[in-house]
C-alpha cells in the first residue's frame, strides 16, 4: 500500500464522564488505546494526524479540509448514555467524501439499536434469543407471559453499560424493578430477553469484500461466585478492581468441535452482512439449551486496543497488530458496495476530484 494519511478521530468529550484508573473504559485508557493505534498505523509508514472530536462537528470538517486526508480512521464512539452519534459522525464523514475505515453509518446505528438490529436478524432467519421483547414503559411488562430466567439491558447501549449483577432477574418484581432502573437512570427502553446458560464465543471478523473469521474466543465465567450472573458485564468488561474483572477469562482460541466452530462462524457472518457491517467487527454468540448457536449481540465498532479482544484474536490467526490495522484500512477502499462517493462540500468534491 502506498504511503497514506490518515486523520486519526475519536471522542475526546469528558463531560460527566469519571476518569477512573481501576475502569480501563475511562478517558485515560481511550487517549492511551488512541496513541497505540497511531503507533501501530505509523509502522505501516503511513502519516498520522489524531483528531480529538468534542461537539462540534464544523471543527472536524475545518480540521480535514486542512489536512485532505487519503482516509478517516474512524474510532468515534459514543460515551453519553442513549446517544446515537456515532452513525452521525460516520454519516458526516462520507458527506464531507473521505474514504473511511469501519462500518458505515447504517450499521453503526443498527448495531446500537439493540431491538431493532435483533428484530432484523430474526426476519432474516437468524437465531436470536426467545422472549425478545422491548419495554418502554413499565405497563408492558404485565402485557408478557414471561419464562425466567430473563436478562435486561439498557436498549441502546455498548460496552456492558447497565450491566450488572441485578440484570439477570428470576422474578417478575426483580424484572420490574431493573427495567425501572433503565428507563430512569439511562432515559431509554429496555430490552428484555431469555438468558441463556450455555457458552459464550465472541467471533472476530476481519475485511472487507472478503471476510475472514478470526479464532474463536470463550468467555470463561467458571471461576465466578455462584451468587454474580456468568454475563459480560461493565465491571467484567472494564474495571479491574472488581470480582467480575478478576474472576473473568477469555480463552482464546477456544476448544471447540470444528464443525461447531465453523457453524458459529458462518452466523456471525450472515448477521454482520444483515446490519451492513463492514471492515472489522465481532459477534458476540451464546449456545442454547439444545447447544445451538443464538446471537447474542453484533458489534460494528468494537474495541482495537493492541492484544485485547480483536487483535487478540487475530493474533492467533498469526496477523500481527500493524498488519490488522492495514487489513481495516485496505477496507475502506473496497467499500462498502454500493455506497457511491458524493461529497456535499466543494472543498473536499475538488479533493476528490483530484484522486484522493
Amino acid at each position: 500500500m502506498k504511503k497514506l494519511r490518515v486523520a486519526l478521530i475519536y471522542n475526546a468529550y469528558t463531560e460527566s464522564i469519571p476518569d477512573e484508573k481501576s475502569d480501563t473504559g475511562s478517558p485515560h485508557y481511550l487517549r492511551q488505546m488512541i496513541r497505540g493505534l497511531a503507533r501501530g498505523i505509523r509502522r505501516l509508514r503511513h502519516d498520522v494526524v489524531v483528531m480529538p472530536l468534542s461537539d462540534d462537528l464544523s471543527v472536524l470538517q475545518r480540521k480535514l479540509d486542512r489536512l485532505r486526508p487519503d482516509v478517516v480512521f474512524n474510532q468515534y464512539d459514543d460515551v453519553v448514555h442513549g446517544a446515537l452519534y456515532e452513525m452521525r459522525v460516520a454519516a458526516f464523514i462520507r458527506l464531507l467524501g473521505y474514504p473511511m475505515t469501519g462500518s458505515p453509518a447504517l450499521g453503526l446505528g443498527l448495531s446500537r439499536d439493540k431491538y431493532m438490529s435483533l428484530s432484523l436478524l430474526k426476519g432474516a432467519g437468524l437465531p436470536i434469543p426467545p422472549s425478545t421483547v422491548l419495554i418502554e414503559r413499565l405497563g408492558d411488562i404485565d402485557a408478557h407471559k414471561w419464562t425466567f430466567p430473563l436478562i435486561v439491558h439498557a436498549a441502546q447501549e455498548h460496552a456492558g453499560i447497565g450491566l450488572d449483577r441485578d440484570s439477570v432477574v428470576t422474578t417478575k418484581a426483580a424484572l420490574r424493578d431493573k427495567a425501572r432502573e433503565i428507563l430512569q437512570e439511562y432515559d431509554q427502553p429496555a430490552l428484555v430477553q431469555h438468558f441463556l446458560k450455555g457458552r459464550e464465543f465472541n467471533v472476530g471478523l476481519l475485511g472487507g469484500r472478503k471476510v475472514q473469521v478470526l479464532p474463536l474466543a470463550e468467555v470463561d465465567y467458571s471461576s465466578l461466585p455462584r451468587r454474580i450472573p456468568p454475563i459480560m458485564s461493565y465491571a467484567a468488561k472494564w474495571v479491574e478492581t472488581s470480582v467480575e474483572y478478576q474472576r473473568t477469562d477469555v480463552i482464546c482460541p477456544a476448544r471447540v468441535d470444528p464443525a461447531m466452530e465453523a457453524l458459529i462462524g458462518r452466523t456471525a457472518v450472515k448477521a454482520f452482512r444483515v446490519v451492513g457491517g463492514w471492515g472489522y467487527g465481532r459477534v458476540d454468540v451464546r449456545l442454547d439449551e439444545k447447544g445451538e448457536p443464538v446471537i447474542l449481540e453484533v458489534n460494528c465498532n468494537p474495541c482495537l486496543d493492541s492484544g485485547m479482544g480483536l487483535a487478540r484474536s487475530a493474533e492467533q490467526a498469526g496477523i500481527s497488530y500493524p498488519r490488522l490495522l492495514e487489513t481495516i484500512i485496505k477496507a475502506a477502499f473496497e467499500g462498502p458496495p454500493y455506497d457511491r462517493r458524493l461529497p456535499i462540500f466543494g472543498s473536499t468534491r475538488t479533493a476528490l476530484a483530484r484522486g484522493r
